[in-house]
C-alpha cells in the first residue's frame, strides 16, 4: 500500500466539477467558502465555475482561474491536490487538464458509477481534514500516452504532443460497414490481426469500463499491465489479454485495408485513421494518484460490489440433500 504525506502543509486547492448540476454547484460553493474561511487554502477552479461563483457572490473575488492552453500547463506547479465533485467522468476531465505530473486527487462521489469516487460528498468537511493534516492511503493509476503516426508523416517527431488516456484509447470502424482490419505489434513482435469491430486498449483502471462489456477482465488498478480486449471479434478464439506495462503497442491500418478506422481516447477526441496510419500506445511515466478512502484494494472491491454487483445471487439453501 502506498501512503502518501506532505512535506508542508498544502496550500492551493483545484476543485473539477460535473457541469450543469445545481446539487454540485451548492456543494462546491459550501465546500470553497469552508477551505478559506476554516484552513486559509487558495483556491483554483475551472474558467467556467469561477464565472459562475462570481455572478452568485462576490465574496468569491480570491478564487484563482487560467485564461488559456499556455496558462493550464504550468497548473501541476501551482497545486497541491485536486477535488472532483461528480463522477468518474469528472475524474477523467481532471486528469485531462494535466500532460505531465498530477496532483492527488480527491474524488468525491456525486455521480451514477463511481470505481473512482470514493470519498461521500455528506462527510467532506471530515475527509478533507483527513487528507490536508496527516498522511492517507493512495492508489497510482497508470495512464497511457498515445501517438498518432501519420503515413505521410513517416517521423514520429512529426505527429505533436502525445494524447493521454486514463482508461482506454479504443479503435473501432466508425460508421464504415465492413469490419476493421488493424495489425497490432507489441514492440517488435506480431501479435495479431484484429478483424471485427474494433480493439481497446487498457489501463487497469479503464478495466472496469468498456473493456469489460467487451468480455475483458476486472483488474486491481495497482496492477501492472495493459489490457488488449477486442471489440466483437469475428474470430471465437480471439481472448483478451493482459500485456506488461513496460511494453510499446503498435496499431496499423494496413493499406489493404477496405476501410477507415477511428481512434477515440477516453471517449473523446475522435481521430479517423487510413491505411498506413498508426497508433502507439505505451504507459505514460506520469501516473494519476488518487486518494483512497480506506486503501486500494479495500476501494476497489467496494466500487466493484456496489457499482456492479459483482458475483451477488441469493445464498444456498440450509435445508438442502442430506
Amino acid at each position: 500500500q502506498i501512503f502518501l504525506k506532505w512535506d508542508s502543509p498544502p496550500q492551493t486547492v483545484l476543485f473539477v466539477t460535473k457541469p450543469n448540476s445545481n446539487s454540485v454547484h451548492a456543494l462546491c460553493s459550501e465546500m470553497v467558502r469552508w477551505l478559506k474561511e476554516h484552513n486559509n487554502i487558495n483556491i483554483f477552479v475551472e474558467p467556467r465555475v469561477s464565472k459562475e461563483l462570481l455572478i452568485e457572490d462576490s465574496y468569491f473575488n480570491f478564487i484563482q482561474t487560467w485564461d488559456n492552453d499556455e496558462e493550464m500547463k504550468t497548473l501541476h506547479t501551482k497545486v497541491d491536490l485536486i477535488v472532483t465533485l461528480g463522477g468518474d467522468g469528472t475524474v477523467l476531465w481532471a486528469a485531462s487538464l494535466f500532460k505531465g505530473p498530477v496532483p492527488p486527487v480527491v474524488a468525491f462521489s456525486l455521480g451514477s458509477l463511481g470505481f473512482m469516487t470514493p470519498f461521500p460528498s455528506e462527510q467532506y468537511r471530515e475527509c478533507l481534514g483527513n487528507v490536508l493534516k496527516r498522511p492517507f492511503a493512495i492508489t497510482l493509476r497508470s495512464r497511457l500516452q498515445c501517438h498518432v503516426i501519420r503515413d505521410a508523416a513517416k517521423d514520429e517527431v512529426e505527429t505533436g504532443e502525445p494524447i493521454l488516456v486514463l482508461n482506454e484509447v479504443t479503435i473501432d470502424r466508425g460508421m464504415s460497414s465492413y469490419l476493421t482490419y488493424l495489425e497490432c505489434y507489441c514492440d517488435s513482435s506480431f501479435v495479431t490481426c484484429v478483424q471485427g469491430d474494433g480493439l481497446i486498449i487498457s489501463t487497469t483502471s479503464g478495466s472496469t469500463a468498456y473493456s469489460l462489456a467487451a468480455g475483458g477482465s476486472m483488474v486491481h488498478p495497482q496492477v501492472p499491465g495493459i489490457l488488449f480486449t477486442p471489440i466483437c471479434p469475428h474470430s471465437l478464439s480471439f481472448r483478451p489479454l493482459i500485456l506488461p506495462e513496460y511494453v510499446t503497442l503498435r496499431v496499423q491500418v494496413p493499406f489493404n485495408s477496405r476501410g477507415q478506422a477511428w481512434a477515440s481516447f477516453d471517449g473523446k477526441g475522435r481521430i479517423q485513421l487510413g491505411p498506413g496510419d498508426a497508433l502507439i500506445c505505451s504507459v505514460s511515466p506520469w501516473p494519476l494518484p488518487t486518494a483512497c478512502l480506506v486503501d486500494s484494494t479495500t476501494d476497489f472491491l467496494r466500487s466493484i460490489h456496489e457499482g456492479l454487483h459483482w458475483n451477488l445471487r441469493k445464498s444456498q439453501a440450509l435445508d438442502g440433500p442430506g
